[in-house]
C-alpha cells in the first residue's frame, strides 16, 4: 500500500461545504514551502492547472514505482484501500456519501456521463445559461439536432450573473434539464446555484452543475446546492494531476443509465440480459489511472485540511486586490461581473492582443492564461469582448506574484 500523507485535521462529514463558516488566517509561508513550484513561477493559471503540492507528487510517483517493481494490476490490488479512501475525501469535500461519487478522468468525461444517460424526448427543453462553458454546449446543441430538445439560453441580471427570476419565469413540466455552471472560465462571478437548485426541485427538475471551476477554490456543499449531478475536475484549484475529475450523482439520478455501460458499471445476468449498477460508479470504465486517482484523494486531504473556508477567504481577497490594482492602471480593463466574486480575474490591455499579453508575463516568469471568446460564446461574445487575459489566484500566491505580473504588464497602445 501506498503511504498516504495526511496533512492538517479532517473536516467534518458534510461540513466541508458550509460557506458561512468562518476562517482563521491561513499560513502562505508554509503553503509556499509545501509547493515547489512557487520557488521557480509566479504561477497565475489555477484556473487552467494548479502547482501541486509536494505530497501529491509523491504519491503519484510512489504508486508509479510499485507499478513497476510489481505490475499494474498487482499494485492496483496493493492501493485499494488508498482508492476507497480517494471516494472517502472526495465525499467529505463535497458533503455526500462515497457511493455518490464516481471518479473519472476529467471534469469532461464526468459531464458527458452524466449528460449522456439523460432521454430526451422531442419538445423538451434544456434551461442553460449565458456562462455555459462552449464544450457543454456544443454537447446540448447536438442533443437537440438528435433528439429535437430545445436548448434555451437564461438571461443574466444586471450583475451579469444568472437570473433566477427568468430561469423562474422558463421552469415548467417541458423543462428536462438546467445545466449550469458555477464559475465561469471566463471571469469571476460566482452563480447563485443554491436558488437554482431550489427552484429546480420545487420544479422536479434534474440540475446538472458543472463545478470545474470552483471546487477546490469555494467550499461546495451538494446538499445545500441541491444539484442532482455535479462535474469536476482535480488538476484546477484542487491541485490534483491532470487526467483526474469526479461526478457526484445524487439518489434521485438512479434511473440514469450510462450510454456506455461495461463490466465496472454493469454486469452480465444471463446470456441476453444486464444489470447495471444503482450507485454513481456506473458511470466509471474498468481501466483508469490509480495513480492518478491516489493523488486525487491526497490533493483532496490536502485542501479539507487547510479548510475550504480558509482557502476562499484567502483567494477572494488576493483576487479583490489584483482587480484593484489592474484598474489603477491606464488602459487596463477588467472585466469580471458578478455580486459574488472569486479567483479568475480577466483583463485586457488596450491595442495589446490577449496572447501577446500572456507571452510579455510568461517571459517575465508570471504564467497566465487566455480565456478565447470562442470558449464563452454567449458571455464574452454577447459583451463583444475580444479574448481575455485571465490570471487566477490560489491561497499560495504572494504579494510578490501579483507584483510580478503589475511589473511585466505591456504598456497600452492606444488606437
Amino acid at each position: 500500500m501506498v503511504d498516504r500523507p495526511r496533512r492538517g485535521r479532517r473536516a467534518e462529514p458534510g461540513r466541508a461545504g458550509g460557506a458561512a463558516l468562518s476562517a482563521p488566517a491561513l499560513d502562505v509561508a508554509r503553503a509556499r514551502r509545501e509547493t515547489p513550484g512557487t520557488a521557480h513561477v509566479a504561477h497565475l493559471d489555477n484556473a487552467g492547472a494548479a502547482l501541486p503540492p509536494a505530497v501529491v507528487t509523491e504519491a503519484v510517483v510512489g504508486h508509479l514505482r510499485l507499478e513497476a517493481r510489481t505490475g499494474g494490476y498487482a499494485a492496483a490490488a496493493a492501493a485499494a484501500g488508498d482508492v476507497a479512501a480517494t471516494y472517502a475525501a472526495v465525499a467529505r469535500l463535497l458533503g455526500c456519501a462515497p457511493e455518490e461519487i464516481a471518479l473519472t478522468g476529467s471534469a469532461t468525461a464526468a459531464w458527458r456521463a452524466a449528460f449522456s444517460g439523460l432521454r430526451f424526448r422531442r419538445g423538451q427543453r434544456v434551461l442553460t445559461g449565458r456562462s455555459e462553458y462552449a464544450g457543454n454546449l456544443i454537447a446540448l446543441l447536438q442533443a437537440a439536432a438528435r433528439t429535437g430538445v430545445v436548448v434555451e439560453v437564461v438571461d443574466d441580471d444586471e450583475h451579469g450573473q444568472l437570473d433566477v427570476a427568468d430561469l423562474r419565469r422558463r421552469l415548467d413540466d417541458d423543462v428536462a434539464l438546467v445545466a449550469v455552471t458555477h464559475v465561469p472560465t471566463s471571469g469571476g462571478l460566482v452563480n447563485p446555484v443554491a436558488e437554482v437548485g431550489r427552484l429546480c426541485r420545487e420544479a422536479g427538475t434534474l440540475f446538472l452543475l458543472d463545478a470545474c471551476q470552483s471546487v477546490g477554490q469555494l467550499p461546495v456543499d451538494v446538499a445545500g446546492i441541491g444539484c442532482d449531478f455535479l462535474t469536476a475536475t482535480g488538476r484546477k484549484f484542487l491541485r490534483a494531476p491532470r487526467g483526474t475529475g469526479f461526478l457526484y450523482a445524487s439518489p434521485r439520478t438512479r434511473h440514469v443509465e450510462p450510454l456506455f455501460p461495461d463490466l465496472r458499471s454493469a454486469e452480465l445476468t444471463g446470456p441476453d440480459r444486464y444489470a447495471v449498477r444503482d450507485d454513481a460508479r456506473r458511470f466509471e470504465t474498468w481501466e483508469h489511472d490509480v495513480a492518478g486517482r491516489i493523488g486525487l484523494g491526497v490533493a483532496v486531504e490536502h485542501a479539507l485540511g487547510w479548510g475550504l473556508p480558509a482557502i476562499r477567504d484567502r483567494v477572494r481577497d488576493l483576487a479583490a486586490g489584483l482587480r484593484a490594482r489592474l484598474r489603477e492602471r491606464p488602459g487596463t480593463a477588467v472585466h469580471d461581473r458578478g455580486l459574488q466574486r472569486c479567483g479568475i480575474v480577466t483583463f485586457t490591455v488596450e491595442g495589446v492582443p490577449a496572447a501577446d499579453v500572456r507571452r510579455a508575463l510568461a517571459s517575465a516568469g508570471v504564467t497566465t492564461a487566455v480565456s478565447a471568446a470562442a470558449s464563452a460564446p454567449l458571455d464574452l461574445g454577447a459583451r463583444g469582448l475580444p479574448d481575455v487575459v485571465r490570471a487566477s489566484v490560489h491561497y499560495y500566491n504572494d504579494e510578490d506574484d501579483l507584483g510580478r505580473l503589475l511589473a511585466a504588464l505591456p504598456a497600452p497602445r492606444p488606437r
